[in-house]
C-alpha cells in the first residue's frame, strides 16, 4: 500500500460539551435523551440524515415485546415505550400481543423520524447530522479522551466533552483508540429491507414470497433466505425483508459498499420473481434503505462476556442494566434460513418453503427461565480511557448470546444506560467503571426504565 503524509493543520473546536455521543441510532439517541434530561450539556454525531438507524434508514419497522415470554411482567420500558406511545398517538404504530415472539410492535419508520427530532428537540441536543468521526487520532490528555475529530460539509473539526459514548454500531471509536477488540468467527449476515405499494395485488404470491425465492433464487443469484415482513400501519405499503448478503465485514468499507449494491441487486431479483409469479399485480417498490440491514461487526472486549448460556438459563446479575425476552435468533452464512432458540428449551429450524422443524436444544424442565438480562460490565472497554462506554450491537457477547440481544429493544436499553452512567461519572468524578452499581440502577429506574 503507497502511502501519503497528510500534512499537518490546526483543528478548530467546533462544540464542548459534557457528554459526546458518536453514532445516532435509537440506541445513541437513547444515551443522549438520558443525559441530556439529567442536565449534562449533549452533542451528538449521526453520518447519516436523520436519527433512528435500523428503525428508520433501514426501514425494519418492528420492535420486539416489552414483556417476559409468559406476559406476567413487563420488563423493557424507559424510552422505547415512550416513543411507541408518542407514536400511537399520531396512529403511526400497530400493538401486537405482549407474547408474541415476532414482534410486539410494527411502526411507520418515518414517522419515528420526526418523532425521534422532536425528541431530541425538547431535551436540548446539539446535533451533528451528516458528519461522519474522522480518522486522526483521538486525543488523550492525563489518560482521559479530551476530542475526537469529525468532518462534515463544513470541513473538519474537534469537539471536546467530559465523557464519550461509542453508539457507532461498529465500535469505531474504541478500535481507533486501540481498545481490544475482535469478530466472531460466524457473522451474520445482512439484510436489504425494501417497502412496497400495491402489495395486496399479490394476492396468494404475497404469501409464497420465501417459497417462490426458494424455487426460482438460484436463477437469479439469490442464496437460500428467510422472508418476513410488516405492513406500514395504516397504509398499504408492505415492508419485506428477504435479502441475503453474505462474507461482508460491515466494518471494511469494501465490504459495505459490495453489500449495499448487492442488496439492492437482490432486490430487484426478487420484484422479477413475485411479478413472474403474478402478472395482473400492480405493485411497485416505493422506498429502498438508506443503509443495509446490519446484524453484527465488531465486538469490544471487556470486564465480562456475557454468553448463551447466561441468555438461555436467565442468569441474575448484580449490575444488570437492560433485559430482553427476545428469542436467540441465528441468521446463518453456512446454509439456508435460520434457527430459533426459546428460553424453554425448544428450537426451530426455519427455511423458506419447508416446514419448520422443531426440536429440543435441551430437556424439558420443570421450570423455564421468561427473560435474561445485560451486564453493565459488557458495555466497558477493556484497558481504554475511563470516561469512554459502548452502547449498542458491539458490546462483548459471544454468539449465542449475540443473536438473542442484538435486537432493538434490548439495545435501546444499553444506550440508556451508558447516558446515566455518562452522568453519574460526571457527577461523581468517578471512572465509568468504578460507578456504584446500585445508585446506577437506581437512576435509570428513577428515569422510566423497567429494572
Amino acid at each position: 500500500m503507497r502511502i501519503i503524509q497528510e500534512p499537518a493543520r490546526d483543528i478548530p473546536v467546533i462544540h464542548e460539551a459534557d457528554v459526546c455521543v458518536l453514532g445516532g441510532s435509537c440506541t445513541g439517541l437513547f444515551a443522549a435523551l438520558r443525559a441530556a434530561r439529567l442536565g449534562a450539556r449533549v452533542v451528538i454525531v449521526e453520518k447519516d440524515n436523520c436519527f433512528g438507524g435500523i428503525a428508520t434508514t433501514a426501514m425494519v419497522n418492528v420492535w420486539h415485546t416489552l414483556w417476559n415470554t409468559n406476559g406476567t411482567k413487563q420488563i423493557i420500558a424507559g424510552l422505547t415505550e415512550e416513543v411507541m406511545d408518542r407514536l400511537d398517538r399520531r396512529g403511526a404504530v400497530q400493538r401486537h400481543e405482549k407474547t408474541n415472539p415476532s414482534r410486539g410492535f410494527t411502526f411507520n419508520s418515518e414517522e419515528l423520524k420526526i418523532e425521534l427530532d422532536e425528541l431530541a428537540g425538547e431535551a436540548g441536543l446539539k446535533i451533528y447530522f451528516h458528519t461522519q468521526f474522522a480518522a486522526p487520532a483521538p486525543i488523550i490528555e492525563n489518560g482521559r479522551l479530551a476530542a475526537v475529530f469529525v468532518e462534515n460539509k463544513s470541513g473538519r473539526g474537534a469537539i471536546r466533552a467530559r465523557v464519550f459514548i461509542d453508539a457507532t454500531g461498529d465500535a469505531d471509536l474504541v478500535s481507533r483508540l486501540g481498545c481490544e477488540t475482535y469478530f466472531a468467527n460466524h457473522l451474520q449476515p445482512a439484510t436489504a429491507c425494501a417497502r412496497f405499494s400495491g402489495w395486496n395485488s399479490l394476492g396468494e404470491t404475497a404469501r409464497r414470497v420465501g417459497e417462490l425465492i426458494r424455487e426460482h433464487g438460484p436463477a437469479h443469484r439469490i442464496p437460500p433466505t428467510f422472508s418476513w415482513g410488516n405492513y406500514v400501519p395504516n397504509s398499504d405499503n408492505y415492508m419485506l425483508a428477504a435479502t441475503r448478503i453474505h462474507g461482508i465485514n460491515p466494518a471494511n468499507a469494501d465490504d459495505l459498499t459490495h453489500g449495499e449494491i448487492e442488496g439492492r441487486r437482490q432486490v430487484r431479483a426478487i420484484m422479477d420473481i413475485l411479478r413472474a409469479a403474478a402478472p395482473a399485480a400492480r405493485f411497485g417498490l416505493e422506498a429502498l434503505p438508506s443503509r443495509l440491514g446490519l446484524r453484527e461487526s465488531r465486538h469490544i472486549r471487556s470486564p465480562y462476556q456475557l454468553t448463551g448460556d447466561d441468555v438461555l438459563s436467565g442468569r441474575a446479575f448484580d449490575d444488570t442494566i437492560a433485559q430482553g425476552s427476545y428469542r436467540v435468533d441465528v441468521h446463518h452464512q453456512n446454509k439456508p434460513g435460520i434457527t430459533l432458540r426459546y428460553l424453554d428449551g425448544t428450537e426451530e429450524y426455519c427455511q423458506p418453503g419447508v416446514p419448520n422443524t422443531r426440536s429440543r436444544w435441551r430437556p424439558e424442565t420443570a421450570t423455564n427461565p421468561t427473560h435474561y438480562q445485560i451486564p453493565y460490565r459488557t458495555l466497558l472497554p477493556l484497558r481504554g480511557p475511563d470516561n469512554v462506554i459502548v452502547a449498542g450491537r458491539m458490546l462483548d457477547v459471544d454468539p449465542i448470546a449475540h443473536a438473542a440481544v442484538r435486537v432493538m429493544v434490548n439495545m435501546n436499553q444499553t444506550g440508556e444506560a451508558a447516558g446515566v452512567a455518562a452522568v453519574l461519572s460526571l457527577e461523581t468524578n468517578q471512572p465509568l467503571r468504578d460507578l456504584n452499581i446500585d445508585t446506577l440502577r437506581a437512576r435509570l429506574v428513577a428515569g422510566g426504565s423497567a429494572l
